[in-house]
Order: C-alpha cells, then structure tokens, then sequence
C-alpha cells in the first residue's frame, strides 16, 4: 500500500489527541476515583479537556431526550480547541449528534446512546444531494448522510471511543421510514483523521457505519450487531479495518464501495481490513452470545466481506487477511458500476457454514453511474491460503465476466474448499445465465455445473495448490471453465468421484494441468469442448 503506511498513523494520533485527557483525568470507563467525582459545572476549559455531558443537562436516564445537551457539550469541546465529551454510564435518549473537529466521544462502560423513535423528535433532514435524490446512482441510503444518529461533514480529528454501546433500535432500514426517521448510527462524510474504536453498536439501522469520502480512518474493535450493513466504506483512502466482529444477517457486514454519492468518480483505496469476523446469525445474538439461526432472505444469511455493488471510483491496493466468514456468504469482488478493481490481496481466510459461492469475483455492465460510464475491470486479483468447510451444495468458485469483458489475471492458491456436495448428474448440464445488468449476487446465479470452480469470460487464470472436496459424492465436474485465455492448474486436488470427468473445457485457449493427483500433465493450445 504505497503512501498508505504513513498515512494511517494519523489516526492514532488524532485519538490520542481528543481521547487523551481520559487517561490524565482517571480510568473513566472503569469507574476509578477521578470518574466518582461530582461534574464540574460548564466554563472555561482548555484543548485536551473532558466535557462530561450530564454538566451540560443530560440525564441519562431513557426517558427523557438529551440531543441538547450532548449538541452543547460537543460545541463547547469544539470552541475550547478540542476535547473528550464523556457519557458516564447511563442510557442517553438522542436524535441527531453533531460532530465537530478536534472532539472525541468517549463512551464509558454501561454507557448507551439510544437512538430515539422519530415520534419522540425528529432526525435531521437528509440533506439535498443533486447526485443522489434521484437515486439514479445509488440507493437512498448511500446519498445523505445528517439524517443519522451521530453524524459528521467535512470534519478533521474526530474520534468516537467505547467501551459503550449506540443502539440504533428506532432507527429505520430503508427509505420507507416515517417522516423525521434516522436511518444510520454513524454517518461521515468529506472528513479526515478518524477513530471508531471499542464501541458495540446493535440494531444500527440500513448503515451501523457509512464513512463516504473519508481519508486517514481507523475503525478498530468494534461489534457490530445489525440487520443491515454493518460497516460501509464508500470512496475513502487510507483506511484499517481491524479486530471488528460484524453481524449483519440480510445484509453486508464489511463492505468496500465507490459510488457516484460525491459527484465524481473517487477511488476507495489503500485499504486493510484484518483480523475481522463476519456473520450472518440472528440479529441481537451475537451480542447475547446465543448465536441463533432461525431467519434469512430467500437467498440465505448474508454477513459477509465485499469489494463492490457500487463500484463507480474502482478500488485499489486492498488488502484482507486473517479473517473469519461464519453461517454467512462468502467473499465478494464485485465491479458492475464502471470502475476498476486493481491490485487486490486476500490471505489466510478461514470459512465455515458458507451458503452459496466461498469465493465470487464478478464484473458485470449493470453501469450505474452518468451517461458515459464504461464497463469496469477487475485484474491483478490474489487469493491465497483460503480454508473453507461446510460450503452449500449448489456453488462452488464463480468468477465470471461479461462477453467481451474478462476478469484478468486473478490467482487462487493454497485454497482446500470442502463441499456438501450431492447433487445430480444432470446439474453439469446446467447452463448458468450471464445476467451482465444484474445485481452481483452469486445466487442469481443458481446451481452451477461445477461442484468446484465454474470460470467464464476470464483471461489469465492461475490455480496453485487447490483442494476441492465433498462430503455427499457428487455427479458433476470438479471445474468448467467456458471463454477462457490462459489457464495454468498446478497441483489440484479434486476427488474423481464416481466415473466423473474433472475439466469441462469450452472455448478455452492457452490451457495447461500438471502436478495433479490422478490426471495427466496437459497443455492444450485451444479446446473449443473437451471433457476429461
């Protein structure tokens, strides 16, 4: 990630900046002596101060609405120069928040902010947004940003520390909300120099976090427990993802995007997401640790890591690693909206109870953006050292490009996928819809004729060192690969179930096998349909 390593220091910075005065005031969020000690009342304070939000009228008690008095603690924060606005333990009934640079929120332990029904009072209205309330280029959602919770624009030095919750229960998951609704938990748009840091959010409404257009942000151990996207990167650069669990049954838990939101095509890159879990349990049960699975969209629980849907800036220098898919969808690299997806790493992935596609890199002409966009690309893709067990019977590996337009250049290495498997002979006849326009959803797709990987409209494929297997015998194909330049198998491994063939070549060129248990080494210059 050139530039990106020094960049992200920032961050770090900024917290210590606007946190800092917690650990010279006491250990506040575990109750020690200093955090015992009455409030002092508002006045004269300088830069590195805490402003304790109760000094400004909160009550913190559910009942009654505190939107006032966090406002007038942040802006007192905001005209001393900079500092912490604490919430000493209660539950803080609030509208929107404004944030301001130079000012950190610090929520102690037993702390909530509870985000009110708009019957109660009125959000912010969504700002008007020419690139977006037509909803020609994104959803509703992804176009506004005040009519949120917390919320905050063309801000520097901000950060929002736990180790409370924000429980968005009242907010809204979609546009269809009551007048006055909210419908994010933490809204950030044009800033700089951020940290989300040891918060829980729950019930976090259509985003728990949407950043658009924010540069030099860390979002570092947060659970997140939601019924819609947990966490959204939207044009943004320089950016660490890490240590965060996300829970978003029917719908993204992690998710890179690059809308039209701004007005202009704008990169999401130099980014790292680390460490993380994903998950698509019942909302509210990963918080209470019961991990129930009684619900999902018709398409099974979504809570996955995903490059795209909005896709119209491209993505560039991504980086994922050593992160857990769980009772979720798999990983998704997805360019529809123009835009390209360039120089992406995934490493040391670890999957279980995987419902459709472990692994889905789609480039597609939905092409939502101006009149003028182009179809994207997707190259210099590197997928490695990818365990997944327990992975639905009717996908295995999906890429697919578009007539015209390949994915170039993607790797897969050091991947062992283990499949359900069983499924019938007459499925390796299945002829799997283009669907150039579509959403990217590897459902849409239906049963492929590959159990293990299904390549189409692809240039430059290599696999290394791949297991697939099943735990139910199978009747297709390990691998079908239709409109495909260049593919080099090294080293599968793939079960010959029954008196099944391994490859299903159609229009392939440039294809080579080796190193393959119970296979020939092979070069083919062109196969226009061979089988074996």
């Amino acid at each position: 990630m050139p530039g990106g390593e020094r960049a992200i220091g920032a961050p770090a910075r900024a917290l210590r900046r606007v946190l800092g005065a917690c650990a010279v005031a006491g250990v506040l969020a575990t109750g020690g002596a200093a955090a015992r000690q009455p409030p002092a009342a508002p006045g004269p304070q300088s830069p590195g101060d805490i402003f304790d939000v109760r000094s400004f009228g909160a009550l913190g008690d559910g009942r009654n609405l505190d939107t006032a008095a966090i406002n007038r603690a942040i802006e007192a924060a905001a005209a001393a120069g900079g500092g912490t606005v604490r919430f000493p333990a209660g539950t803080y009934l609030s509208v929107s928040i404004h944030l301001k640079s130079n000012v950190g929120l610090h929520l102690d332990r037993g702390a909530t902010i509870e985000a009110a029904a708009p019957g109660v009072a009125a959000y912010d209205e969504p700002e008007p947004n020419p690139w977006g309330d037509a909803r020609k280029y994104q959803d509703f959602g992804h176009s506004h940003w005040h009519n949120a919770l917390i919320w905050g624009e063309d801000l520097h030095d901000v950060a929002i520390g736990g180790p409370g919750l924000i429980d968005g229960a009242a907010l809204v998951t979609n546009n269809r909300g009551p007048g006055g609704a909210g419908d994010k938990s933490i809204s950030l748009k044009n800033c700089r120099h951020v940290v989300l840091r040891d918060l829980s959010i729950v019930h976090g409404g259509w985003f728990a976090v949407l950043a658009t257009g924010v540069d030099d942000l860390t979002i570092e151990n947060l659970t997140i427990d939601t019924n819609r996207d947990g966490i959204d990167v939207d044009a943004c650069r320089n950016v660490r993802i890490t240590g965060c669990a996300v829970n978003s049954p029917f719908d993204d838990a992690i998710c890179l995007k690059s809308s039209f939101a701004l007005g202009r095509a704008r990169a999401t890159e130099n980014v790292r997401i680390t460490n993380c879990r994903v998950s698509g349990y019942d909302e509210g049960t990963l918080l209470d640790g019961t991990f129930r699975r009684t619900v999902a969209d018709r398409f099974g629980p979504t809570g996955r890591i995903k490059l795209g849907t909005e896709s119209f800036g491209g993505f560039r220098n991504i980086v994922v690693s050593g992160c857990v898919f769980e009772h979720s969808r798999g990983l998704d690299i997805a360019s529809v909206d123009g835009g390209a997806i360039e120089d992406v790493s995934v490493t040391d992935i670890t999957m279980r109870d995987i419902v459709n596609a472990p692994i889905f890199v789609r480039l597609g002409t939905r092409v939502r953006g101006p009149s003028d966009t182009l179809t994207g690309s997707i190259r210099h893709v590197r997928i490695s050292r990818v365990t997944a067990e327990d992975v639905g019977a009717d996908q295995g590996v999906l890429v697919s490009g578009v007539p015209g337009h390949p994915v170039e250049d993607l790797r897969l290495s050091e991947v062992r996928i283990v499949f359900r498997g069983g499924d019938l002979r007459q499925d390796a006849a299945v002829e799997p819809p283009e669907l150039e326009s579509d959403p990217p959803e590897p459902a849409r797709f239906g049963r492929l004729p590959a159990y293990g990987l299904f390549a189409r409209h692809v240039k430059g494929l290599s696999i290394r060192h791949v297991d697939v297997a099943c735990m139910k015998d199978e009747k297709r194909p390990a691998v079908r690969l239709d409109d495909v330049d260049g593919a080099d198998f090294d080293d599968l491994k793939a079960p010959r179930l029954l008196d099944l063939v391994t490859f299903v070549l159609r229009r392939v060129s440039d294809f080579r096998v080796r190193n393959s248990p119970g296979l020939p080494d092979r070069w083919l210059a062109s196969a226009e349909s061979e089988a074996f």
